[in-house]
């Protein structure tokens, strides 16, 4: 598998699951500012949209979008029991999560604030709402479902973000707990950091 991403982006979420796998994988990095690969040549043949994260399966063919991709890798390396079994009550509330951190969260909240062009009134008005949402459901849960899943992995790559969009993730304490709990994990801890350096990196460049 080859994994198309750009550093600190969703795509953090596949790298974490592909180390929590164990999984041997190439990373290709985009950049998205520009829609081009590190050689020059043009991103969208791989995706029309520009977007990451993008996974070239071991059979040649290109997923987009965190909700496919994540639940695909999980279910390549079950022994590693990043999700639950299709078909399962638990499967169905993992995809629950999916979904809110896709859409009320990535795409609700984060994307619109580190947008300058975005209207954040708008974004920053659901804030509140949303992490009281998570907030009431981690004060009794270690994880969002009974263990580390892919979905973990998606919640601490949105969370972050707050740091760079002025939410002070300190005001929702159980929120705060579970990231810096997550990203203690060595497989996070050794993603994030290879992406931060990458993203200076990228920086310094620009």
């Amino acid at each position: 598998m080859d994994l198309y991403f750009s550093p600190l982006a969703c795509s953090l979420a596949t790298r974490i699951t592909l180390y929590e796998a164990g999984a041997q994988a190439g990373f290709i990095q985009v950049d998205t500012k520009q829609k081009k690969l590190r050689d020059g040549s043009d991103f969208y043949p791989v995706n029309a949209l520009g977007q990451v994260p993008v996974l070239r399966t071991d059979e040649g063919w290109l997923l987009t979008e965190n909700t496919a991709i994540l639940p695909y890798v999980a279910d390549q390396f079950p022994e590693a029991q990043l999700a639950p079994l299709p078909g399962t009550p638990q499967r169905a509330q993992f995809q629950q999560w999916l979904g809110f951190i896709s859409t009320e969260l990535h795409k609700g909240i984060f994307v619109p604030l580190l947008d300058p062009a975005a209207p954040h009134d708008y974004a920053r008005q659901k804030v509140t709402r949303r992490l009281d949402y998570l907030q009431t459901h981690l004060s009794t849960h270690d994880y969002l479902l009974d263990r580390f899943t892919v979905a973990d992995a998606y919640l601490t790559t949105v969370l972050n973000w707050a740091k760079y969009c002025d939410v002070d993730l300190a005001q929702w304490p159980a929120v705060d707990a579970y990231y810096h709990r997550i990203v203690q994990r060595p497989h996070v801890a050794k993603a994030l950091a290879e992406e931060i350096a990458l993203y200076r990196e990228e920086q310094a460049l620009q």
